[in-house]
């Protein structure tokens, strides 16, 4: 009896993209980061600025992020926005701010329409 042959549905699909995850385990690093050398680790020098001054680099890389996009430059944006989530990664960790209460807030409203959603926020 001939032995029967399955596919490997990953393989169809080719080599695995990064995904999601990898957030969680940047976010990983960066709170290893918070004890490190502000003079040998760029992320422990933002976490020895405070609060105010990570925020700032937030603020910074969001609008580098807007700009790019509007120049309709897909490579800069994706630069950008990878620039963009790690400061506000610092930023979680700098205020233990665990990015599972993101998620969660993000599953919570995925399936419910953004203007509904935005209703049911107290204001």
């Amino acid at each position: 009896m001939a032995e029967k042959k399955t596919a490997d549905k990953s393989a169809e699909k080719g080599p695995a993209l990064p995904s999601a995850e990898v957030l969680d385990r940047l976010f990983v690093t960066v709170q290893a980061r918070k004890g490190a050398d502000p003079e040998t680790s760029y992320t422990a020098k933002l976490f020895s600025r405070g609060t105010a001054k990570i925020a700032q680099k937030v603020g910074e890389e969001a609008v580098e992020a807007i700009l790019e996009a509007v120049r309709g430059d897909k490579t800069a944006l994706a630069a950008e926005s990878a620039d963009l989530l790690y400061h506000l990664l610092v930023l979680w960790a700098d205020l233990g701010l665990d990015p599972a209460e993101v998620w969660t807030r993000l599953a919570q409203r995925e399936g419910i329409s953004g203007i509904d959603e935005k209703k049911s926020r107290k204001s």
